[in-house]
């Protein structure tokens, strides 16, 4: 019997095309990390990382061939500078390939889930794998440095314990229980996401061109500055450590080596990982102050967002993810 093809569903094509534009973004970014690095025990990372954005985007360029789908436009050599001046440190490097990891294991496995596909079943199933490898290259190395900011410890419980009263989940004043270990991790991750963003930022406002992009960029840095002071003051109010701040790690140099698209789209991205991040946490947050802490933070990052996109428009750098016919649109009058 001859087999039909199987069409990409949209829960396929979504993580294909929105993983193409990251890929080829991160592919700029690591090209010009790769030929800035002086630590060689950070470099092999920094090549491993860089074949996984060639894999992923030449197996979607052969599928989206494959299909007749057209391929997004997204970034090229055009977008990057390796040779301009260094502007960020080894250690930044480092952390932020350690953050690609954590992200790739996110992505790809909401990927993973949405897929019914064999072959992208396999794809998406090869790159958690990766990701997850990505992760614990990075993760291990600035152990080894003793650069990487751990989550808090506490102390271990005696015995298993029961809640016995309701305020237990109120955290107001006067009546508020410390932090459990979920709330804890949530915060301290919370801290380091925004800790890249704040860090990318300030070097991308160093270097950008566009007159109404900078403001916007800049904007970005105050608001995660903003974020991490709420989530450090909570860790400590329970006398708990917060991650100290990475704008150290950003030379002086204002040299651009991106386009300012690609900055723009950059901070688009954090945005989005930034909003991802607060959803967990208000799941995984039973203290009601925290929640709506949460709930207030990513309001504020979602109009960030909006207007970062708005922006992208204007300037048409925004690429229009595939979807339903506008049947409407068809219907003449």
């Amino acid at each position: 019997m001859q087999k039909h093809p199987i069409k990409l569903t949209s829960g396929e094509i979504a993580p294909l095309w929105t993983g193409y534009l990251g890929d080829s973004m991160a592919n700029c970014v690591l090209h010009y990390f790769l030929r800035k690095v002086e630590d060689e025990e950070v470099r092999p990372i920094l090549e491993y990382a860089l074949s996984l954005t060639n894999e992923h985007m030449a197996f979607k360029d052969k599928l989206f061939r494959n299909e007749d789908f057209p391929i997004p436009r997204a970034f090229t050599g055009e977008d990057v500078n390796p040779d301009a001046p260094r502007l960020f440190s080894d250690t930044f490097t480092l952390l932020y390939l350690r953050q690609m990891g954590t992200g790739g294991m996110t992505a790809y496995g909401l990927a993973l889930a949405s897929s019914t596909r064999e072959d992208i079943r396999a794809f998406f199933n090869h790159n958690l794998k990766t990701a997850a490898e990505l992760y614990n290259k990075a993760t291990t190395l600035l152990l080894e440095k003793g650069l990487l900011p751990r989550v808090p410890h506490i102390t271990y419980p005696r015995t298993a314990e029961f809640v016995q009263k309701e305020g237990w989940l109120n955290g107001l004043l006067g009546d508020r229980r410390t932090l459990n270990a979920a709330e804890i991790t949530h915060l301290h991750l919370n801290i380091l996401t925004n800790r890249i963003g704040q860090t990318l930022m300030q070097a991308f406002a160093q270097c950008v061109r566009s007159k109404d992009v900078i403001p916007h960029i800049v904007r970005g840095m105050r608001i995660a500055t903003k974020h991490i002071e709420v989530f450090s003051s909570l860790l400590r109010d329970d006398h708990l450590p917060a991650p100290e701040t990475w704008e150290a790690e950003v030379t002086d140099s204002v040299e651009s080596p991106f386009s300012d698209k690609l900055m723009l789209h950059h901070t688009l991205s954090l945005s989005a990982l930034g909003l991802s991040n607060y959803g967990a946490a208000v799941a995984g947050s039973m203290r009601r102050d925290l929640a709506t802490v949460y709930i207030r933070l990513a309001a504020e990052v979602g109009t960030y967002a909006d207007d970062g996109a708005e922006l992208m428009i204007r300037k048409e750098w925004l690429e229009k993810m595939p979807g339903a016919i506008e049947r409407d649109a068809l219907i003449q009058a």
